[in-house]
């Protein structure tokens, strides 16, 4: 059972192991779901990196724009050459196959790939299993993309007292007989399935425990093992006046952003706020 009361000190120190928790960047992943066309995220694209080469923006932070898949190509050669990272909201661990409307990582991969969301709360909602999420994951590590991993809990759960149980399963799970080598990571995005689309954030406090909680089942599960990093991100109803509540956190690496990715301006406040 994690100790949710664990100190900042004693979690600073069991990270001084080779698996390294916080890295100096921090990270801003857009989801852009199924909300616009290839036309509307071509142009969505091109007003983001036009705003962004006029911005002043950290070096240190990673910002990551997944798309559709009917999207996707179009918008990584938008953003070619760019400091922009392309993600995937989905990938099939399977190479190849009869896998009707399935997309392999590997796919991905080539087509200017280097992240992809696993295991998000609207996928496991139609049906998809802890034992699959984890099977996404190892073959993304495997195929050189960096998995961003979505644990949360509902109200219900939350409600019953769950929260914890819920969130350290789902870590538990994902990781299972994952092992990261050198410079491999992965990103765990703390999305209380609740507040998403809901337009209201959970409070820092709340967030502060969640992280506590992913960090302390995170080390559970590598057992000193691992020597690639992670970093801790909070998604759920971010906006420029919230995001420094979250990225301001010591255990807190950024934030996966929905609805306010939609919009090149609001995004761009967004990055320029952590």
């Amino acid at each position: 059972m994690v100790n949710c009361s664990i100190s900042i000190k004693r979690w600073y120190h069991i990270c001084k192991y080779e698996f390294i928790f916080m890295p100096e960047y921090k990270i801003i992943v857009a989801n852009w779901k199924m909300q616009l066309t290839v036309s509307e995220a071509k142009q969505q694209a091109l007003n983001l990196k036009k705003l962004l080469g006029k911005s002043k923006i950290d070096k240190n932070i990673e910002i990551v724009i997944c798309p559709d898949f009917l999207s996707l190509v179009e918008v990584a050669d938008i953003f070619k050459g760019s400091r922009v990272k392309i993600g995937a909201q989905d990938g099939f661990y399977e190479e190849a196959g009869a896998y009707t409307g399935q997309i392999s990582l590997s796919d991905l991969k080539a087509s200017g790939c280097q992240y992809v969301i696993l295991g998000h709360s609207e996928k496991r909602n139609l049906g998809e299993t802890d034992i699959v999420i984890n099977k996404k994951v190892r073959a993304a590590l495997a195929h050189g993309l960096t998995p961003i991993i979505c644990v949360g809990e509902t109200f219900e759960e939350r409600k019953e007292g769950q929260k914890d149980l819920v969130v350290m399963h789902q870590v538990y799970q994902a990781l299972h007989e994952v092992r990261l080598k050198p410079k491999q990571k992965i990103v765990i995005a703390y999305e209380p399935v609740w507040v998403i689309g809901s337009g209201q954030a959970i409070g820092s406090a709340d967030a502060y425990d969640a992280a506590l909680v992913i960090g302390q089942s995170t080390l559970d599960v590598f057992e000193k093992e691992s020597h690639g990093s992670v970093s801790i991100i909070y998604g759920g109803s971010v906006n420029p006046e919230n995001i420094k509540d979250f990225t301001g956190l010591p255990n807190i690496s950024g934030a996966l952003v929905g609805g306010a990715s939609l919009d090149a301006k609001t995004f761009v406040s967004i990055i320029k706020n952590i």
